[in-house]
C-alpha cells in the first residue's frame, strides 16, 4: 500500500510539473496558427508547460480571451497589440488592459496576391477589380490592406469589395472565383493550398519610391518595405518582392505567472533552430533582437528575461 501511495504521489508530483497553457491563434491554415503550433511544440520540448494551441476566427477574439483571463499567450501583430491595449483604432472603446507584451517574434511579410497568370502586375491595377475586403472577425487588418492599397494609389472606393470575415474565407472565395485578388500572409500552409488549387499564385509588388511609402505610412506607420526572395514553400514569390512587413510579437495576460513567461522566453532565445524546424517563417526570429520599443506594456516576467539577455530597455 505504502508503494502504491509513493508511485501515485510521483505521478501527481509529474502532472502538475506539466502545467497546462493555452495559446490563441487565428484559424488552422494561418500563419497566425502555425506560429502558435511551433511555440507549443518548443514548450513541450523545453519547459515545464503542455501547451494548447487555440484557434479563433480572428486575433480580436484571441485577444479579449487574454484580457478575460481564458487565455495565457497569443501571436498577434505590432498593430494590433497598440490599438488593443490604448482602446484605439478597431479597439475604440473596448481597451484590453490586461494583454501585456511578451517579445518580438520576427518581420511578418503580407501581401495581395493573384492568379500568376492574371494581367494585373502592380497595386494600381487592382483598380475596379474584385478583392478580398472587410476582415470583421481579424479587425486590424482593414488598416493593413489599406496601407498597401494606399502604396498603389488606391483606396477603398477604388476596388469592387468582396466582403469577408477573416483571411481563411478570402482565399476560399478567391479560389472560388468570387474575387480577383486577396490578401494573406506570405509562406502561409492556406496560400500553399491556395496556390496549388487555382494552378499558381503571384504576389503584388509594392513600390518603394518615397511618395509610395509615405502613403503606405501614413496609413499604416508600423509598415514598412521589404524584398522577399523565392524560396520552397513561399508560394506567389518567383523573383524577389518588395511586399509589406510589420512586426509579429508574442503576448500574455496579465494573469500568467512571471516565471512562467521568463522560461517560454529563453526557450525561444535558445532554440531558435526548434522554431525554424516547425514554421519557416522563425527563420527570421533574431534572438538579439527580442525587444523594441513599442506603445505597449511589457509583461514582468518578460521585463526580467530582457534584464538578463541584455535587452532591456527596448531600442
Amino acid at each position: 500500500m505504502r508503494k502504491f501511495l509513493f508511485l501515485a504521489a510521483l505521478f501527481l508530483s509529474g502532472a502538475a510539473a506539466a502545467q497546462q497553457v493555452s495559446i490563441g491563434t487565428s484559424p488552422q491554415g494561418s500563419a497566425g496558427y502555425s506560429m502558435g503550433a511551433a511555440l507549443a511544440k518548443l514548450m513541450a520540448e523545453k519547459t515545464p508547460y503542455q501547451a494548447r494551441v487555440q484557434p479563433f476566427t480572428g486575433n480580436s477574439i484571441a485577444l479579449a480571451g487574454i484580457n478575460q483571463g481564458e487565455v495565457d499567450f497569443s501571436v498577434v501583430n505590432e498593430i494590433e497589440i497598440v490599438e488593443a491595449l490604448q482602446g484605439a483604432g478597431s479597439y475604440q472603446g473596448r481597451k484590453q488592459e490586461n494583454v501585456r507584451l511578451a517579445t518580438v517574434l520576427y518581420p511578418f511579410t503580407v501581401a495581395i496576391l493573384v492568379k500568376k497568370d492574371a494581367p494585373m502586375q502592380s497595386i494600381a491595377d487592382l483598380k475596379g477589380k474584385r478583392m478580398t475586403w472587410g476582415y470583421t472577425a481579424q479587425v486590424t487588418l482593414k488598416t493593413v490592406v489599406g496601407a498597401i492599397l494606399a502604396n498603389g494609389g488606391l483606396a477603398e472606393g477604388d476596388i469592387q469589395p468582396v466582403l469577408v470575415p477573416n483571411v481563411n474565407r478570402g482565399a476560399d472565395d478567391f479560389a472560388g472565383g468570387k474575387a480577383d485578388a486577396f490578401f494573406y500572409a506570405l509562406g502561409a500552409a492556406k496560400v500553399t493550398e491556395t496556390d496549388a488549387s487555382v494552378g499558381g499564385l503571384r504576389a503584388l509588388a509594392l513600390s518603394d519610391a518615397p511618395e509610395a511609402v509615405a502613403r503606405m505610412k501614413k496609413a499604416l506607420p508600423q509598415g514598412y518595405v521589404l524584398e522577399v526572395k523565392p524560396r520552397p514553400g513561399l508560394a506567389g514569390v518567383a523573383a524577389p518582392t518588395k511586399v509589406l512587413a510589420y512586426d509579429y510579437v508574442l503576448v500574455a495576460g496579465k494573469h500568467v505567472k512571471d516565471e512562467m513567461v521568463f522560461r517560454v522566453l529563453s526557450a525561444m532565445s535558445e532554440n531558435k533552430p526548434i522554431l525554424a524546424a516547425s514554421f519557416g517563417g522563425f527563420n527570421a526570429f533574431d534572438p538579439e533582437r527580442m525587444s523594441k520599443r513599442i506603445e505597449a506594456e511589457y509583461h514582468n516576467g518578460a521585463q526580467l528575461f530582457m534584464v538578463k539577455v541584455g535587452q532591456w530597455p527596448p531600442r
